[in-house]
């Protein structure tokens, strides 16, 4: 897998913490570059650690996965898009973001939406076992990544509003179902690449 394809999967799982930077944004009466901070490191640090959580658990089953490593980098990317699309689609902008007051700093808050954003980077970090990527430029791609879009986020969400939170989404999601195809189609020789 190319740099090029490592890049837009880190861009496309780092999505989920992107449109929750946003809502987080859209609730500051100022806009707080010490929270902003302190989030993306959360989400650029559990962006970073599960898919290398799932690597290493897809690592020790390998001899399993080997023979349709393909099919499960298709199926992993394609589900995770499609989860994606679906709540950018189905959910309701206003459930996630809470209007009150969100500048402030708390910690047991930020882990919970750390690990929720992360969770389907722990599958991905599956199909990278699979795939023989190079695991620690994959790890510090998404985690650095992830930071910049979540800081991002939050300026976006203050300053914007929630307009480019079901875009990003949607980007994301339609990015890892085109990338899971990808890998698909080259391992099966349809595509040449």
């Amino acid at each position: 897998m190319g740099i090029v394809e490592l890049l837009l999967i880190a861009v496309g799982l780092s999505m989920d913490a992107f449109a929750v930077s946003i809502c987080r944004g859209l609730g500051m009466r100022q806009l707080n570059l010490r929270t902003a901070a302190v989030l993306a490191l959360f989400f650029g640090g559990f962006q970073a650690l599960m898919p290398l959580v799932g690597w290493a658990l897809g690592s020790q089953f390998m001899w399993l996965i080997e023979p349709v490593d393909h099919w499960v980098a298709f199926v992993l990317l394609a589900f995770i898009g499609g989860k994606m699309l679906w709540e950018a689609f189905h959910e309701d902008a206003d459930e996630d973001c809470g209007c009150e007051d969100t500048s402030g700093i708390d910690l047991r808050e930020f882990l919970v939406l750390a690990v929720a954003t992360s969770i389907d980077a722990l599958a991905a970090g599956i199909s990278f076992a699979a795939l023989s990527v190079d695991i620690v430029t994959t790890v510090t791609l998404i985690g650095v990544i992830t930071f910049a879009l979540s800081f991002a986020g939050v300026a976006v969400g203050h300053f914007f509003g929630a307009r480019y939170e079901k875009p990003a989404s949607v980007t994301g999601g339609v990015v890892l179902i085109l990338i899971g195809l990808k890998v698909l189609l080259e391992h099966l020789g349809v595509l040449a690449l």
